[in-house]
């Protein structure tokens, strides 16, 4: 098998024989998988050795997550970046440097081989420039109906250098917080990619892998108390997990703010809030005040970063509680999203 140019299974379509443990499911996962992905074996497991886990303070961090986006293609990325980004994401905030992921896909019955392959030809993509490796995975194939083209769950495996301890519960009064980039242009990106309502938009979603930003940020601001990448419910749930862990208040600007004229155009008309539209290239770090320029021109000198600005600071009143400066010098106060603004984002 060459797997500079991977053959295509014989069908145009996933079958239930794709999943059933013979030929077309080995079939199915050599030719879109493996030719891609390139595991170190086609064992149940992966078998793992790094040096890195064998400094002295060092530690494993380990995540898993799910994901499920509709349209599984749209501007800025696919559900194969999202899942890899996603992935890498979760590691690198918690001062982890990603090293290994897993891949298992439940695929329904009638699915194109063809957006199979471009979505694995995205995972390999993202994986290599966030430099992990795929290592393992696994297919499963469900009745038509039964399904929705593609889910794919992704676990992650990254060593935590000695020294680096990120949580929330670190954030102290007085700490700056900083994001990356604009806020909501995956939610918007995903929601006029539906089609369910007449919006024209360019936006493209955000998806990014953060690791070489967040490495940057820990070597330039070693100080930095904790980071978050603010997923579902956007940068107000994200901030208010962080202000509930550290019993601290915190304050943003809604000045400061940076968000993209047609989010805050589509925002305005649907009647949403862009601080809970989801993100899948953006976080929010906190650092001490003294840190913060360092930590700014770390993430600006990186293509995920170059938008970073100061939008608040932990503060020691209102512990637990969120609140906002308005445009007019009133104050909102900010709370987790209730309910469902948009589903299956991610």
């Amino acid at each position: 098998m060459n797997a500079q140019t991977p053959m295509r299974p014989a069908t145009d379509t996933v079958t239930l024989a794709h999943g059933g443990g013979g030929k077309a499911m080995r079939d199915l996962i050599e030719r879109v998988f493996a030719a891609r992905f390139h595991p170190p074996g086609m064992e149940d497991q992966a078998r793992l050795m790094t040096d890195a886990v064998q400094v002295p303070g060092a530690r494993l961090a380990f995540t898993t997550d799910s994901f499920v986006v509709a349209p599984m293609e749209f501007p800025g990325g696919d559900i194969g970046k999202i899942a890899v980004c996603g992935t890498v994401n979760d590691l690198a905030v918690g001062g982890a440097r990603p090293l290994w992921l897993s891949a298992a896909f439940i695929i329904e019955e009638g699915t194109s081989i063809a957006l199979l392959e471009r979505i694995a030809d995205s995972m390999a993509r993202e994986a290599a420039a966030a430099g992990v490796a795929i290592v393992t995975g696994d297919t499963k194939v469900v009745e038509r109906g039964k399904g929705d083209g593609v889910f794919v769950t992704t676990s992650g495996v990254g060593v935590i250098a000695p020294g680096v301890d990120l949580r929330a519960e670190a954030v102290q009064p007085g700490d700056v917080a900083i994001v990356n980039g604009q806020l909501g242009n995956h939610g918007a990106a995903i929601l006029a990619a539906r089609g369910d309502m007449a919006l024209s938009s360019d936006i493209r979603s955000d998806c990014a892998a953060l690791g070489g930003m967040m490495a940057a940020v820990l070597d330039a601001a070693p100080g930095i108390r904790c980071a978050r990448d603010a997923t579902r419910g956007g940068l107000a749930s994200a901030l208010n997990e962080i202000a509930d862990a550290a019993g601290v208040g915190i304050v943003i600007e809604e000045e400061a703010v940076p968000l993209h004229g047609e989010v805050r155009g589509i925002c305005e008309i649907l009647g949403l809030d862009p601080l809970y539209l989801a993100n899948e290239g953006t976080l929010v770090a906190f650092v001490p005040e003294d840190q913060a320029e360092a930590a700014l021109a770390a993430m600006r000198a990186t293509p995920e970063g170059q938008g970073a600005v100061v939008v608040g600071r932990a503060v020691d009143r209102h512990a637990g509680q969120v609140r906002m400066t308005t445009l007019f010098g009133g104050t909102r106060i900010v709370d987790m999203l209730v309910g469902e603004q948009l589903p299956r984002i991610c």
